[in-house]
């Protein structure tokens, strides 16, 4: 068993950050009972590297009649994609009564329509797992809050009930549903703070217990497989009368003390934070390097990719690129393009003006997606993601079939190649399109890319489906070049090279063993020369180039 006594004066600085003078000096005993209880562990998470490409998938989006849809996934991707997978993002597992998964009914018990706690332990012997911890909210239907409106004593204060002096004027909104929802109590009714929906109560953090608990749960999450814990909306798990309430001081502490009790237990557990907002916002979430998250969603980088491929011209993702550096070596960028979500939009505040972003809009509705909105302050809707199969977006009324599978190719070619670690949404790795049909049969705009696939059909359809065939085979050639080389290590520098608009291209370098590699792809239709910076060989064809390269429509390159 690990000894956490020394890390008692740690916890206490959290502790006293978070509650300033609501702390009590048995905060932080009770607290590191909570550490020592879960500090043996068996198993130690290896260190990311050039390897790691994580998938991101629900536990039932690949299922066959009759199976557990966990096993299901877990046998498909390791007859299919071992070697090319080394991390699982499970989306959230547990029972739930909305939202897909992110209303959830009980922490710590698995969906029963997915599997078990067996399921997971076996796929975590061929797969790191990656956990979704949705901490901000759970479901009105939960024990929790069940026991809550019953005025039970260890659950009266677990949600955030209104107060009337509070001051919620200024406060951001993610969805356009109102901030409060009343619920039936045993005692009379409960207003309650809903960030995302009726369905969905927050948790109150702001109450001591309710911090123990959701430590607890995370620990827990480590000792049951999870190498990487996803913090799902974790910006709003704070509330303050007069703030925004989200991205508070207490909201990042609280992420610097996971930070700090999980690296005693597991050094190299990856704590991920979702934060879908403005670049600037986002990255604070580093904390100083070293203190906070060890990742952090990047999310600007797919509708800055859409942008240029819409646009034929790259200057404005290599502008917003030269701002991306090395955070350390223990803290990168999570990278993707696609997810269950929509691409959100308010991370390219500040770098597409309206009349650029109305492009995407537009472009989205012309290939059979929607825009989704978001409430603002002053009572005004914004744009806050666009629903759409991500390679259906990138398609042009002219594009062949063969033109768009390298388009897509193309575009998963920045993300393989950017500082960071890439995920690729399972849709994305299977050269899906659209799901209309469940987007009109269920009035959720999301469900057009969460489509669910029987896994006899999709085998058939991957040998002899040329969309999915081509996507599938061309991404698991592409992931192998990256892993070839040290160059593409999460932690390797990256320098954005200037160059034609119609190219973005980069030079990752890892220092610590020499390796060097320039990447350029052309995101336009037109045949591009680019110069060289160095000589060298190119990874995918391994020919010897020198001096120049001519980069043919969506064409890119890896010079070694």
């Amino acid at each position: 068993m690990k000894q956490t006594e020394s890390l008692k004066p740690a916890i206490e600085k959290h502790l006293k950050a978070i509650y300033s003078d609501a702390y009590q000096a048995y905060f932080t005993e009770q607290l590191n009972q909570v550490v020592e209880k879960w500090s043996a562990l068996e198993h130690q998470t290896k260190p990311l590297t050039e390897e790691n490409v994580y998938l991101i998938t629900y536990g039932d989006s690949i299922y066959e009649a009759d199976q557990a849809p966990l096993s299901t996934l877990h046998h498909f991707l390791k007859e299919e994609a071992e070697g090319m997978i080394t991390d699982v993002h499970l989306l959230p597992m547990f029972p739930y009564t909305s939202d897909d998964g992110f209303s959830v009914l009980d922490y710590r018990e698995i969906n029963p329509d997915l599997g078990s706690w067996s399921d997971i332990e076996e796929f975590s012997k061929d797969f790191r797992l990656m956990f979704d911890f949705v901490a901000n909210h759970m479901s009105k239907s939960s024990d929790w809050f069940q026991r809550f409106l019953a005025d039970d004593e260890k659950y009266k204060h677990y949600f955030f009930e209104k107060e009337e002096n509070f001051d919620t004027s200024n406060v951001v909104r993610p969805r356009t549903s109102p901030i409060f929802h009343s619920y039936k109590g045993e005692k009379g009714e409960k207003t309650v703070w809903t960030t995302f929906s009726e369905d969905q109560v927050d948790v109150n953090f702001n109450h001591f217990p309710v911090l123990v608990e959701m430590t607890e749960i995370l620990l827990e999450y480590i000792h049951k497989g999870a190498s990487s814990v996803r913090l799902d909306a974790i910006g709003f798990i704070w509330k303050q009368s007069g703030s925004s309430c989200i991205h508070l001081e207490q909201a990042h502490e609280i992420i610097k003390l996971w930070n700090t009790v999980t690296s005693v237990i597991d050094p190299e557990v990856q704590i991920i934070t979702e934060t879908n907002v403005p670049h600037k916002e986002n990255i604070s979430y580093f904390g100083n390097g070293k203190d906070e998250a060890h990742m952090v969603y990047q999310f600007t980088l797919p509708p800055l990719v859409q942008y240029s491929f819409a646009k034929n011209n790259a200057e404005k993702l290599s502008n917003w690129a030269k701002t991306i550096e090395k955070v350390s070596n223990q803290s990168t960028y999570f990278n993707f393009l696609a997810s269950h979500d929509g691409i959100g939009v308010r991370p390219v505040e500040g770098i597409l003006n309206n009349e650029e972003l109305g492009h995407l809009l537009k472009k989205v509705k012309q290939n059979g997606g929607e825009v989704s909105y978001k409430t603002n302050p002053d009572g005004t809707q914004s744009p806050y993601e666009l629903n759409i199969n991500y390679m259906d977006m990138l398609k042009d009324d002219s594009d062949s079939a063969e033109q768009l599978v390298q388009k897509s190719l193309a575009a998963h070619s920045i993300l393989l190649s950017f500082i960071g670690v890439p995920a690729i949404y399972y849709h994305s790795l299977l050269g899906s399109d659209n799901d209309r049909e469940g987007l009109e049969k269920s009035g959720i705009n999301r469900r057009i890319n969460r489509e669910k696939l029987e896994v006899n059909q999709l085998k058939e359809e991957l040998k002899n489906d040329y969309r999915r065939q081509s996507v599938f085979n061309g991404l698991k050639d592409m992931i192998a070049v990256r892993k070839s080389t040290s160059a593409f290590s999460p932690y390797a520098e990256q320098q954005v090279i200037e160059s034609d608009n119609r190219v973005f291209s980069l030079i990752r370098e890892n220092k610590d063993t020499g390796e060097k590699v320039y990447f350029a792809v052309n995101v336009s239709t037109e045949s591009v020369e680019v110069d060289l910076p160095f000589d060298g060989v190119e990874l995918q064809s391994q020919k010897t180039v020198n001096r120049t390269l001519s980069l043919n429509p969506y064409d890119f390159v890896w010079v070694k």
